[in-house]
């Protein structure tokens, strides 16, 4: 004999912040705005001076200049999305959403590991 019971239309529970989910989110967004406005800044500066590449030195001075470039630019990018993401995590606050946003954390964290270790090092 089953013991599985007949299970009718699955819906996704979210946890209950009220009217003002929106809200919440904005506000999370923006915490996390102020806390990555330094390193947002910085991985900007060492994308578009050409000089800062010389302010690491060893193996990073002979790595070539574009994907030297283009991997503050992706830092930058990802910093720059950041906000946006949790905001949006935070507004929606499901499990779902949530998995969703930690694996493009996860795959953007790899391919920045990923491009730093091709380039970089």
């Amino acid at each position: 004999m089953s013991t599985k019971s007949k299970q009718g239309p699955h819906r996704e529970e979210t946890l209950h912040l009220g009217a003002h989910r929106g809200l919440w989110g904005a506000f999370a967004g923006l915490i996390t705005a102020v806390l990555i406005a330094y390193p947002l800044s910085a991985s900007i500066a060492f994308a578009t001076h050409p000089a800062t590449q010389r302010l690491f030195g060893g193996r990073l001075e002979s790595a070539s200049q574009g994907g030297f470039q283009a991997f503050w630019w992706i830092v930058a990018l990802g910093c720059l999305a950041l906000p946006f993401i949790v905001g949006f995590g935070i507004a929606r606050m499901s499990a779902r959403t949530l998995v969703v946003i930690g694996a493009i954390v996860v795959v953007f964290l790899i391919l920045v590991i990923v491009l730093g270790q091709m380039y970089l090092f």
